[in-house]
C-alpha cells in the first residue's frame, strides 16, 4: 500500500477544504490516489452532513440585504466562532439574504427549497457542512417590504438590526439602528411590549415588594411603579437615545420630523443552549480514533 504522507494530506485538504483526518481517510482508501481520494470525499459529504446535523449550532453570523425596497436580515448558525470566519460560510449567508430579498419564502422550509448554485439552499448547505466539518443551520430570518425608507446595522456579524422609518435624513435610520443593536429594546412602544415578559416583570415585582413588609396598598403602588419603569426601559421609544442622553428615540424622532414603523434585532446564538465541551476529552477521542483508523 501506497504511503500517505502528510504533503499529501495538505493537498487533498486544499483542493476539497475537508477536515484533515477526513482527507487522510479517503487517500488511505483510495490507496495513495489523489483523483480518487477527492471522489471518494464528495461521494462522503452527504453522510458528513448528516453525522454533523445533530451537533449544537450557537455559534454564527447575521446578515443583512437591502435593496429595491426590500430589507433582509438572516441568522445562519454553526458550531464554533473560527467556521464563523469562514470565507465559504459567510459567502452562504450573503447569497441567501439576497435570495430571501428576491424570493419572500414564507419560511425557513421554503428558504431551504430555493433554486441555489444548479441545486437547493439546503443542498448546497449540506455540501458546505461535508466542507467545513461543522453542523451549519439557518435558524430564522425576517423580510421587510415597503415604500418606507429601509436601514440595517451590523455590530460585527453576531448583532443585526433593521429598521423601517420615515423622514427626510438617511442618518436617523441608522441611528434607531445603532441604538437598537445597543440598547435591546423587545419592542416599539411600550404597548407592543409582549404580555408574557409584563407578566414576569409584575412577578418579579410582586415578590419584591412583599417583603417590604410594607401596607397592601402600598405594596400595589410598588408593584405598578416596577413595572411601568420596565416598560419604559425595554420599549424603544420611550428610552434615552444613546447618542443624546437628553432626548428619548420618540424626543429624537420628533425632532427631526421621522417616525419608525418596526424594527427587528437578531443577536447570534440567542436563546439556543450552548454545549459545553470537555476539550481535553475531545483531543484524546480523537487521537484514538487517528489511530483505529
Amino acid at each position: 500500500m501506497a504511503a500517505i504522507t502528510a504533503s499529501m494530506v495538505a493537498e487533498l485538504r486544499a483542493k476539497t477544504d475537508a477536515p484533515m483526518m477526513e482527507c487522510k481517510k479517503a487517500l488511505t482508501e483510495a490507496e495513495g490516489d489523489m483523483e480518487r481520494a477527492e471522489e471518494l470525499l464528495r461521494v462522503k459529504l452527504g453522510n458528513k452532513a448528516s453525522k454533523a446535523a445533530s451537533r449544537v449550532t450557537a455559534e454564527g453570523i447575521v446578515a443583512a440585504h437591502i435593496a429595491d425596497g426590500v430589507g433582509v436580515l438572516v441568522e445562519l448558525n454553526c458550531e464554533t466562532d473560527f467556521v464563523a470566519k469562514n470565507d465559504d460560510f459567510l459567502g452562504f449567508g450573503k447569497t441567501v439574504a439576497e435570495l430571501i430579498a428576491k424570493n419572500h419564502p414564507a419560511d425557513v422550509a421554503a428558504l431551504s427549497a430555493l433554486p441555489m448554485e444548479s441545486s437547493t439552499v439546503d443542498a448546497v448547505r449540506l455540501a458546505l457542512i461535508g466542507k467545513i466539518g461543522e453542523n451549519v443551520s439557518v435558524r430564522r430570518f425576517v423580510r421587510f417590504e415597503s415604500a418606507n425608507k429601509l436601514a440595517s446595522y451590523l455590530h460585527g456579524t453576531r448583532i443585526g438590526v433593521l429598521v423601517e422609518f420615515t423622514g427626510a435624513d438617511e442618518q436617523v435610520g441608522k441611528d434607531v439602528a445603532m441604538h437598537v443593536a445597543a440598547m435591546k429594546p423587545v419592542s416599539l412602544s411600550s404597548d407592543d411590549v409582549p404580555a408574557e415578559l409584563i407578566a414576569k416583570e409584575r412577578s418579579i415585582a410582586e415578590q419584591k415588594a412583599a417583603e417590604s413588609g410594607k401596607p397592601a396598598e402600598i405594596v400595589a403602588k410598588m408593584v405598578d411603579g416596577s413595572v411601568q419603569k420596565y416598560l419604559k426601559e425595554v420599549s424603544l421609544l420611550n428610552q434615552t437615545f444613546v447618542k443624546n442622553d437628553k432626548q428619548t428615540i420618540e424626543q429624537m424622532l420628533k425632532a427631526a420630523g421621522a417616525s419608525v414603523q418596526k424594527f427587528a434585532l437578531f443577536v447570534v446564538g440567542e436563546g439556543i443552549e450552548k454545549r459545553t465541551d470537555d476539550f481535553a476529552a475531545e483531543v484524546a477521542a480523537q487521537v484514538a480514533a487517528a489511530k483505529q483508523g
